[in-house]
């Protein structure tokens, strides 16, 4: 399963190639958009930053697989956006937002897994890896107030 340093490492030359390439890649993965998820540590209290592809969109709400790669452990951003739903969201550069974060519920589950792992297979085989039922997260925009 991947390390912590690993994850960081490949976030890190994630934002390396947006950063060289003025943005012109790195917005897009294995068929994907990606984008900028900003929580706040749950223990800190800090934002935290990491960048996560998105399978699947439904209206105005994004797809987020906590997979970690098949890991035992849920990924830090799920668990801190569980305790904290309100995160900020950046796509194709764009300036960031205000946006809701929540947790699938089972039925939602249910429903869209299937269409998750029949176009992205990999988050099929993460399942396989692991004991823990791998969450769904849906984000949306906040609304305006």
């Amino acid at each position: 399963m991947p390390h912590d340093a690993l994850l960081k490492a490949m976030n890190g030359v994630h934002r390396l190639v947006l950063t060289a390439t003025g943005g012109k890649l790195g917005w897009a993965a294995i068929g994907m958009p990606v984008l900028e998820l900003t929580t706040i540590g749950r223990k800190s209290g800090q934002p935290r930053t990491v960048m996560l592809t998105s399978p699947l969109k439904e209206g105005d709400e994004y797809v987020l697989v906590a997979s970690r790669g098949g890991d035992d452990r849920h990924p830090a951003w799920f668990l801190n956006l569980r305790e904290n739903p309100d995160v900020e969201v950046s796509l194709k550069g764009g300036p960031r937002g205000r946006w809701i974060a929540r947790v699938a519920t089972p039925e939602e589950r249910a429903r869209l897994w299937p269409q998750v792992t029949a176009k992205h297979a990999q988050y099929g085989r993460y399942q396989k890896r692991t004991n823990r039922e791998i969450p769904l997260v849906l984000v949306r925009p906040a609304p305006v107030s």
